[in-house]
């Protein structure tokens, strides 16, 4: 008997195709409408709850990172004694002996006059813009200028006279108030965090460290001690050069015979906090201010601090700054302006160390990374 051929063999039935997982469970989803909407529904009540207690916790992680700036500064100077043969509790303890020996002057000596200088300058400003008018540079000027330089005074005097104005400026002075009160107590809570994050700083670093995978942890290791170091040399030298421009108002203020040389030192330093466009602003600001005074002193400090700005840039920024990151002069600015909106003056003090850590990671392992893809 002849053997069935193979095209009369019966077919053998053919598998279904399986349907992708993927697309099967998106047309689950889209089947069950109320089922998207209700873990829809969930992810945003736990954004919103998440977020909710984030900002009810914001403080304490502003004094977080505060302490923690604060270490990364006083570390190298902590460095310092420990090279020279001191352990490392009594460097630490040698530091905040130093700090709150400086915050005693300041409380004692420095502060009082500040506020003195602040309820004169409040009240003898609507007699000062008055007296521009008798002012022999006054009448030098052209008539129509006149007209309108007195005009513009007149209505800053008005205002300044207004029973509203007087409500807000002493509004204001008991919200300066307050706020000094609250900073004070901040002031210990940071100084505590500070001492611990200090006195532990080496062992974070190696917990950080002991998180990555081994081969990774020389590269880590490295970018992170020069990371931390650009921070605290960054952060001390800020600090540096604003406490020397402070010193270099006070002592040309005095000099000048300028009626409020603590209080213009005291707003030099703040402002000079910002590298590179603080001195020029304090500039503009303390030479005008000068002008309620006299034109002759206010074109003698104009000269005489600006020459102090070239020494500054030129002499004693390379000599402070040498082992911070050098920061293109924009991002300066975006930094300041992003780190001021974040979180005043605080935030522009840590934009820029964050913003030159930044910039050496980019240069470190990103640039590198991305030369070798040819």
């Amino acid at each position: 008997m002849s053997q069935p051929s193979d095209d009369l063999a019966p077919a053998e039935p053919i598998p279904p195709s399986p349907r992708a997982p993927g697309r099967r469970g998106i047309l689950a989803l889209v089947d069950r409408p109320m089922v998207v909407a209700f873990v829809a529904t969930l992810g945003v009540l736990g954004g919103l709850v998440i977020g909710s207690g984030i900002a009810s916790i914001t403080t304490i992680i502003i004094y977080i990172v505060l302490a923690l700036f604060v270490s990364l500064a006083l570390d190298p100077i902590v460095r310092v004694l420990e090279r020279r043969g001191m352990k490392r509790g009594a460097g630490i303890g040698i530091v905040f002996g130093a700090f709150a020996l400086l915050a005693v002057v300041f409380f004692v000596f420095v502060l009082p006059p500040i506020l003195s200088q602040v309820g004169s300058f409040v009240r003898n400003l609507p007699e000062a813009i008055l007296g521009v008018v008798d002012s022999e540079w006054f009448a030098a000027l052209p008539p129509d200028l006149q007209d309108a330089v007195a005009a513009g005074l007149d209505e800053l005097s008005v205002a300044l006279a207004q029973p509203e104005t007087i409500a807000a400026i002493g509004g204001g002075a008991l919200a300066l108030g307050i706020g000094m009160v609250s900073a004070i107590s901040a002031g210990f809570i940071v100084v505590a965090l500070t001492l611990y994050f200090l006195s532990s700083l080496s062992g974070m670093k190696q917990a950080l460290y002991a998180l990555a995978p081994a081969h990774d942890r020389p590269t880590l290791t490295d970018m992170t001690e020069r990371v931390t170091a650009s921070v605290g040399k960054s952060l001390l030298g800020s600090v540096t050069l604003a406490l020397i421009n402070a010193g270099v108002v006070f002592v040309l203020q005095f000099v000048i015979g300028l009626p409020y040389p603590a209080l213009m030192a005291f707003i030099a330093f703040i402002i000079t906090l910002v590298p590179l466009f603080g001195s020029v602003i304090f500039w503009v600001i303390a030479t005008l201010a000068a002008l309620l005074s006299s034109p002759e002193q206010a074109l003698i400090f104009g000269i005489a601090y600006l020459i102090y700005i070239q020494i500054e840039s030129y002499v004693v920024t390379p000599r402070v700054m040498t082992k911070a990151i050098a920061i293109p002069a924009a991002l300066v600015l975006i930094g300041a302006m992003v780190g001021g909106t974040l979180g005043g003056v605080i935030g522009v003090l840590v934009a820029l160390p964050v913003m030159a850590s930044i910039l050496l990671v980019i240069r470190e392992i990103v640039v590198p990374k991305q030369d070798l893809k040819v």
